[in-house]
């Protein structure tokens, strides 16, 4: 049986995730950000001091990947590390005052690929995608 794309679930969402990464990295790159950084920083904005492991958990990519974005994200002034003071093994990220500055800006820019890229969907079309997408995420995280 051929494999059809266009009734893809996986190759769908592939493809919408990349024009919605294309998007995104040209508005964040007007403000002086990486489009790898921003998965984390809103993490960080939601709760600042985490570690990195905690974010590993959270956006469900590689340790490795992590510690090369948390090095760009530290060398773009966007965090800082720090020893917790439970247990000195861990580090605790903090945002800078440039990152907490630059939250609004990348929010807003996020909202308006978003808004771009519904556009063409009522108000219940786009409750329902992001319904099914939860969905598919939360059964792709139980196969994990």
């Amino acid at each position: 049986m051929p494999f059809d794309r266009e009734a893809s679930a996986g190759y769908l969402a592939n493809h919408m995730a990349r024009f919605f990464a294309r998007q995104l990295e040209a508005r964040l790159k007007a403000h002086g950000l990486a489009l790898g950084a921003f998965p984390a920083l809103l993490h960080l904005w939601e709760q600042d001091g985490l570690t990195q492991r905690d974010l590993v958990e959270r956006l469900g990519i590689e340790q490795p990947t992590m510690a090369a974005t948390l090095t760009r994200m530290e060398r773009d002034g966007l965090i800082t590390r720090h020893r917790d003071k439970g247990d000195g093994r861990m580090q605790r990220l903090r945002l800078t005052e440039r990152a907490r500055d630059l939250r609004d800006a990348a929010v807003t820019e996020a909202t308006n690929v978003n808004d771009v890229a519904t556009r063409m969907l009522t108000a219940d079309e786009k409750q329902q995608i992001i319904t099914l997408m939860r969905k598919v995420i939360e059964g792709l995280e139980q196969d994990r």
